[in-house]
């Protein structure tokens, strides 16, 4: 039977009060068993967030608002996110590939002039990684422009980039790989020397930095997602950030329906003159509140969502530095169990520190290892797997029809594609989960050792992609 208010009368006690209920929710949560974990039966996951009662503490906290869309909680992590990057703005959204999403809608503005992005420009990215990485360009219009990656750092062939540059390109857009940024001061100048705009997609390497600068600093737009699977999360969220008054305005435009109003959630005429524009063609006086800029979106997150992150963003750092002593730890282990003779490990781009996402291994060619066994018996003796996410996005069905630029080869992408895997670096690792992934890793790995054909005659088996479409 629920209680109400009258059930605590009738029982002759008080009602909790809010902070008694945030207090016993915490409690609640910090109260729960951890499962124990049983090598070759516990599964290990690639990925995965790390929660603590704090955390539903914040959840419940919101939650007894009962203000159900962004509220006091977004502005305050909106706040703290920016603070984070020494940026002016951040704008919450619902996911890492929404981010993206009004990333490049917003270098697409009509009040950008000049500057903005139109149908048939050219952008330069990388077809080694996710999707929605990509897929804003393809979607307003833009021409992508695909050249390859280096193995040891998985990253953007900066060279191959600068050959790239075309009298169409106006664009950079691309991932920090796995939390490995790019090489990102020699990208930021070649945008500079070539009137380029970059958006940095940093939604694997929150905290990552270059030269001792964030990740998500040198460009015009950065990318964040707050996945579960990423450094922090809300469930469902994601931020674009900025350091430009006009750019964040339009952003928040295009999350918020398109329209030309920037009134906060439950305000009305922060501008002082509500009934007094005249925008388009639409009579003097028209309710500002309902005119609209842009083509947009309801992009929007709820204030639970952001009470999540503001709690999880206190724990980043700690997050972060359990990240890289697992993925120190993985490269301890594989080079004692002699491993480095059929992969190629991980690299860190020169003059960066990554945050780490994952652990990509690349299988040497004369390993003659199928990658697929090698994961389908990982996958059966509970080791979390994941490929380079889409491997190479041109052979993948959603862009059968998609136009297109192809500068250079894209034989180190096919090379991902066909023989690299991740296994996990999440801060949920113990030693005890480490030694069983790659004690494991090592007895298939020796299983398999040439049983399959030579990497590269395999790769040569591919049909060839057109370099333009």
């Amino acid at each position: 039977m629920p209680f109400t208010a009258s059930s605590f009368a009738d029982a002759g006690i008080a009602a909790p009060s809010r902070e008694d209920i945030v207090a016993m929710a915490r409690a609640w949560y910090e109260a729960q068993p951890v499962p124990e974990f049983i090598p070759g039966q516990t599964y290990i996951p690639p990925s995965g967030k790390v929660m603590d009662g704090g955390d539903c503490a914040a959840l419940i906290d919101a939650s007894l608002d009962m203000w159900l869309t962004a509220g006091r909680y977004a502005s305050q992590f909106e706040s703290e996110l920016a603070a984070r990057f020494g940026l002016r703005d951040a704008k919450l959204t619902v996911s890492g590939s929404a981010a993206n999403l009004l990333a490049l809608a917003t270098l697409t503005s009509w009040k950008l002039g000049s500057r903005a992005l139109k149908p048939g420009d050219e952008v330069i990215t990388v077809a080694a990684g996710f999707p929605t990485t990509v897929t804003p360009i393809v979607q307003h219009g833009c021409i992508p422009v695909f050249v390859d990656v280096d193995v040891a750092t998985h990253n953007v062939d900066v060279a191959a980039l600068e050959a790239a540059i075309g009298p169409k390109t106006r664009a950079v857009m691309i991932a920090h790989s796995l939390g490995n940024p790019f090489d990102v001061i020699r990208v930021a100048e070649l945008c500079k020397r070539h009137g380029l705009l970059l958006v940095e997609d940093c939604c694997d390497a929150f905290g990552a930095t270059a030269g001792g600068q964030q990740v998500g600093t040198f460009g015009e737009i950065a990318t964040l997602s707050f996945y579960p699977a990423h450094h922090i999360t809300m469930g469902e969220g994601g931020a674009v950030l900025m350091n430009d008054a006009k750019l964040a305005k339009i952003c928040e435009s295009f999350r918020d329906w398109g329209r030309d109003c920037y009134c906060a959630p439950g305000c009305d005429n922060s501008c002082n003159k509500r009934f007094n524009w005249r925008l388009g063609s639409l009579p003097k006086g028209y309710d500002h509140k309902y005119t609209y800029s842009h083509v947009g979106y309801n992009l929007k997150v709820s204030d639970m969502q952001a009470a999540l992150g503001c709690s999880q963003l206190g724990k980043l750092d700690r997050f972060i530095a359990a990240r890289r002593a697992n993925f120190a730890g993985l490269t301890r282990r594989i080079k004692a169990a002699g491993l480095e003779q059929f992969f190629h490990l991980p690299e860190a781009t020169a003059g960066t520190e990554p945050s780490w996402f994952g652990y990509l291994l690349t299988l040497r060619d004369d390993a003659r290892i199928d990658r697929n066994a090698m994961t389908r018996i990982l996958e059966d003796r509970k080791v979390g797997t994941r490929m380079l996410f889409a491997g190479n996005l041109l052979r993948q069905p959603a862009f059968a029809d998609v136009s297109y630029r192809i500068s250079g080869s894209l034989e180190n992408t096919d090379k991902v594609m066909c023989d690299s895997f991740w296994m996990g670096v999440w801060p949920g690792l113990d030693e005890q989960r480490l030694d069983y992934m790659v004690d494991t890793l090592a007895a298939v790995t020796r299983e398999l050792a040439g049983k399959d054909i030579d990497g590269a005659a395999k790769r040569a088996a591919l049909p060839v992609l057109n370099q333009e479409r």
